[in-house]
């Protein structure tokens, strides 16, 4: 449990950033919604502590000395008694092979390890990827560790557990569907309250699929979880590699005994068997903060 004076340290160090920041392309607060509730704890306006992390992204661009700009992603979250404990930082480049990114998100753990003791360091952390980044590009190759001569962005299965408030709307649904199907994309989709979409395939196209989809009208949405993995094959055998890691057929919508005085609401327990079945019951608790049963 996040105590006040954790809370009160996250709510600084991210009004610093964004008077640092103030442009939404280089620092964008992924949940509005989880920010006001850490605000509202941190100030003493309630007494719930925070039930969601709040997820946040810093961009970072870079001129190498191939006089090529790179753009970065640091995608960064507060876990449980930050800064009393390191945060979550996943960096993320166009720019970067497979073999590299792995490298340098490695480089920068060790380096939180060491540099967070009980002071905010998501600034040092950004710091030290301006500084670092450069070995990390300048050895990047498009065919570096790459079989085939497939880049980084193409060799990558992506997992998107995404979470919603609420998914009523018929359109929003219609959307959900077709756009996997276009993206060759499989899952799921658990409508009512709370609403949660799975995808997963290329990362390419996953990340296509989230684009549109938060830009529509939410009450909240966010990625709740994310699995990556790097596809050591030739591209030849990409698809085939891709199809080994899925989880789930094509998506479509689910229903688990609806009920509720709208009957917008599902059975837990039988999301929960369900997930189990597939291998992923340990996204329960990322979604609803209990152990499923």
């Amino acid at each position: 449990m996040t105590s006040h004076e954790e809370a009160e340290a996250q709510i600084s160090e991210l009004d610093l950033l964004s008077s640092m920041f103030p442009n939404e392309e280089e620092f964008s607060v992924t949940d509005q919604l989880a920010l006001a509730e850490l605000r509202d704890y941190a100030e003493k306006r309630s007494a719930a502590t925070p039930t969601f992390q709040v997820q946040f992204t810093l961009t970072v661009k870079l001129q190498s000395s191939d006089t090529v700009q790179h753009v970065l992603s640091l995608h960064c979250s507060y876990p449980p008694h930050y800064p009393n404990v390191a945060p979550e930082i996943v960096i993320r480049s166009p720019s970067l092979v497979r073999s590299q990114q792995a490298q340098i998100n490695s480089d920068l753990s060790t380096y939180l390890r060491s540099a967070c003791n009980g002071d905010v360091c998501i600034l040092s952390a950004t710091e030290w990827v301006q500084d670092n980044a450069e070995t990390y590009l300048d050895s990047a190759t498009p065919t570096d560790n790459q079989p085939g001569g497939v880049a980084a962005e193409d060799a990558i299965f992506t997992r998107l557990w995404i979470y919603s408030h609420h998914i009523y709307n018929k359109q929003k649904r219609k959307h959900i569907l077709e756009w996997s199907k276009e993206l060759a994309l499989s899952g799921f989709s658990m409508p009512g309250k709370p609403g949660i979409v799975c995808v997963e395939g290329a990362q390419e196209p996953c990340e296509e699929f989230w684009s549109r989809i938060r830009k529509l009208t939410w009450k909240r949405i966010l990625i709740r979880h994310r699995e990556d993995f790097p596809l050591s094959c030739a591209a030849s055998e990409t698809l085939m590699e891709i199809q080994k890691l899925r989880k789930f057929p094509a998506l479509e919508e689910m229903a688990f005994d609806v009920h509720g005085s709208r009957g917008n609401h599902m059975d837990l327990g039988q999301l929960y068997q369900f997930l189990q079945e597939k291998a992923c019951a340990e996204v329960f608790p990322m979604y609803f903060g209990i152990e499923g049963r």
